[in-house]
């Protein structure tokens, strides 16, 4: 019989079979697989089979038994292989992400490396994904990262990039932390924003997730009874994946998955394949964060680690300035009395001297030491009291207010005008109010000392972050560097201002109190005196 098929032949002509193809042409000599795959599914060779059975064949009725079950099997092997490869693929993309995972303490690497994993053709596909993530009290679960295009238009232009560029999933994931995860930040600010939920809601969708450990796939969205409809309005899809994200029993968050853009469903296999894919990105979020709040922990340690230095040293120097402040005031207390006696005797020889007595002017001369010398006794015992403060919360605008009164008649016979800038409503600075006092009437006195006769003297109160800054400006001559570290040294002497310890110790009572003093010469004239007061206890 001839057969219009060719499968009876064990060597053909490239004519004899219009389906086989070019690279094919091995199946010109090979029956075996010419049958198997080009004759079964030839129409010649069905006709071959008809007419098999027409002519009384002996396996024609058999034969065609065989070849459907021939082509069943094979649809399903093609089905199993092409489920392989798609698993072979999944387990390669899996590998290559996890070992970025497993080794990355990074936390914008490990979002950047997830993130596109879940969003890139190379990986899951998906359109566009939400991360959130629980807040360090445990309480919310609060919107942190969303990627993906807002539009078609957007989508188009990302996918066309990413054909072009032709990187790795790796690759893109470097490319996106490097050039779009601060904008990716922001551009979902709007939704993230509303993706706050409690996490004592247990009927949310996301604690549900959470809860019960599982993805759960939403469909019809707007009309689900069993969901807030406000979420889907927010998200802006009908059906989305909420997908929980789990470490060693804790809850670090959820990630929300959705085909915004194509609408292609959201298959089981998808689900089962991100399943996999959350548990190794929930483990490196939890340590990418354990980390960065243990390098946050490391500097607040090193700052108080500094702190507590510099307070060691400050308790070094008061140990060292109240042992001076002791001799000092032992000294000043032994020369007071004797002193007072020689000032009275002197001041009461001195009244009963006729002016054309020749020593009157020795007398004079006795009087003006003695109160030169009481003078500096006051100053050695004011600071000796300086070492000893008693704070309590005080108004620095009244307190300025009362001061400057105080000094009215040396404004005046200096000829100098005040004008005050005080800030209202700041809060009350915790001081020692009779110590500050006399810091603004020294530095004053000091400010009008470089000052030429006449002129302004500007005060100012400012908040200043979690202090008050306290201003005293005069329009003088500039101080020199080295007369600004002399007035602040014990017994300066500077050729402007003569000799004592006013701004010296006026530093050492404001830095015993936690506060501070700066001077600042301006080039065109005129001195800063800058005092910076704390409101709070704990900063003492």
């Amino acid at each position: 019989m001839d057969w219009e098929c060719c499968w009876s032949k064990e060597q053909i002509e490239p004519e004899n079979c219009p389906y086989i193809g070019e690279g094919e042409e091995d199946l010109l000599v090979s029956q075996r697989r010419r049958i198997v795959e080009k004759c079964v599914e030839c129409p010649r060779f069905k006709n071959d089979l008809a007419r098999m059975k027409g002519s009384g064949y002996p396996l024609s009725d058999v034969l065609p038994y065989i070849l459907t079950e021939f082509q069943e099997q094979k649809t399903q092997m093609g089905a199993m292989l092409s489920f392989l490869n798609s698993k072979t693929r999944e387990i390669k993309f899996l590998r290559e992400v996890g070992l970025v995972l497993q080794t990355s303490l990074d936390l914008d690497e490990v979002l950047s490396i997830a993130m596109t994993a879940i969003t890139a053709g190379k990986g899951f596909g998906m359109n566009r994904a939400f991360l959130l993530m629980t807040d360090k009290d445990r309480r919310h679960i609060r919107g942190y990262l969303g990627v993906g295009p807002r539009d078609y238009e957007e989508a188009w232009r990302t996918w066309e990039d990413i054909g072009r560029s032709n990187f790795t999933l790796r690759q893109l994931a470097r490319d996106f932390q490097k050039t779009k995860l601060s904008s990716e930040k922001v551009k979902f600010h709007d939704i993230l924003n509303q993706l706050t939920v409690p996490m004592t809601d247990q009927g949310h969708i996301f604690n549900r997730a959470l809860t019960g450990k599982k993805p759960i796939l939403v469909e019809n969205a707007l009309n689900n009874p069993d969901l807030d409809r406000g979420l889907a309005r927010i998200l802006g899809v009908d059906t989305f994946l909420v997908m929980p994200l789990i470490s060693r029993n804790r809850r670090i968050g959820v990630i929300i998955a959705d085909n915004c853009i194509t609408h292609k469903p959201i298959t089981l296999q998808d689900m089962q394949s991100l399943e996999t894919f959350a548990f190794p990105v929930a483990f490196a979020l939890e340590r990418a964060s354990l980390y960065e709040r243990l390098q946050e922990e490391v500097a607040k340690q090193k700052a108080a680690n500094v702190k507590l230095r510099e307070q060691q040293e400050l308790i070094v120097k008061m140990e060292k300035m109240a042992l001076v402040g002791k001799i000092t005031s032992s000294i000043a207390h032994s020369i007071r009395n004797p002193l007072m006696v020689i000032g009275g005797f002197a001041r009461t020889l001195l009244k009963a001297t006729p002016d054309q007595d020749d020593k009157r002017g020795y007398l004079e001369s006795i009087v003006r030491e003695t109160r030169q010398l009481e003078d500096v006794l006051s100053e050695v015992l004011d600071y000796s009291e300086s070492l000893f403060p008693v704070t309590d919360f005080w108004d620095l605008n009244e307190l300025v207010g009362k001061a400057m009164t105080e000094l009215e008649g040396a404004l005046e016979q200096a000829g100098v005008r005040c004008r005050m800038e005080l800030a209202p409503e700041l809060p009350m600075v915790r001081i020692d109010y009779k110590q500050i006092s006399y810091c603004l009437k020294t530095i004053t006195t000091t400010a009008l000392a470089a000052m030429e006769r006449g002129g302004e003297l500007r005060i100012e109160s400012v908040l200043d972050g979690d202090g008050v800054l306290l201003r005293i400006s005069d329009d003088g001559k500039p101080l020199t560097q080295t007369a600004q570290e002399a007035l602040t040294a014990p017994f300066f002497q500077t050729q402007e201002l003569g000799e004592g310890v006013g701004l010296s110790l006026c530093k050492s009572i404001l830095e015993r109190q936690g506060n501070s003093l700066s001077i600042i010469s301006r080039p065109g004239g005129g001195n800063t005196y800058s005092i910076r007061l704390l409101t709070r206890k704990e900063n003492i």
